[in-house]
């Protein structure tokens, strides 16, 4: 990188392989985290190494914890008659925001993707389907992004769960089409989840 030294260029070359930081972000932290007290910078990559370390997917939904289970599925007063099902860990945190969903998860950890080489075995599908074989489930939400990929795997899914009688919901379209659950507001979200529709 023309006028960096080689620290700076490597600090900045590792940062924008970051979602969302591009060449000029990534430059721009590098320079900061230059100035920043070695200590600092310690313990900043200390945190982020330890904390990943600790990371771990829950045995029963997919989502993200440090123990067997993440805090939703021990939590003995959400109800598991209804299954929110989503692509990965931060939809998940996307619709907790709203603090009206009271059912279950179930992450997905990806979507169906022929074009990526992505198939059903790729993905937490059969997972979902033993947890419906299992348990008394009366609803299966299907939340997954308003894309191709995402609308392909929640057909996929709804084709495979009808014949089991359970019912099918999809989300509504209060999110645009292309967009990501992560980036809704709380109030397009909670239209999104009261407007599902059956599938």
């Amino acid at each position: 990188m023309a006028g960096s030294i080689e620290p700076i260029a490597n600090m900045t070359a590792a940062l924008s392989h970051l979602p969302g930081i591009g060449p000029k972000s990534a430059q721009r932290l590098a320079y900061h985290i230059a100035t920043m007290p070695l200590e600092e910078v310690r313990n900043l990559a200390t945190t982020i190494w330890q904390s990943r370390k600790n990371i771990r997917f829950c045995q029963k939904c997919g989502n993200y914890t440090t123990g067997e289970l993440c805090e939703i599925c021990a939590d003995d007063r959400r109800s598991t008659e209804q299954i929110c099902v989503v692509r990965d860990p931060r939809d998940v945190s996307a619709i907790e925001r709203m603090h009206e969903f009271q059912g279950v998860y179930h992450v997905l950890q990806g979507t169906l993707s022929p074009m990526d080489g992505v198939g059903p075995e790729d993905i937490r599908i059969r997972e979902l389907m033993e947890r419906l074989r299992e348990n008394h489930v009366q609803e299966v939400i299907l939340a997954t992004n308003p894309d191709v990929e995402g609308e392909a795997t929640a057909t996929y899914i709804a084709r495979l769960i009808k014949p089991m009688g359970i019912r099918v919901t999809r989300i509504a379209h209060g999110i645009p089409v292309g967009a990501d659950l992560e980036y809704a507001d709380e109030v397009t979200l909670s239209r999104a989840m009261e407007g599902r529709r059956e599938m």
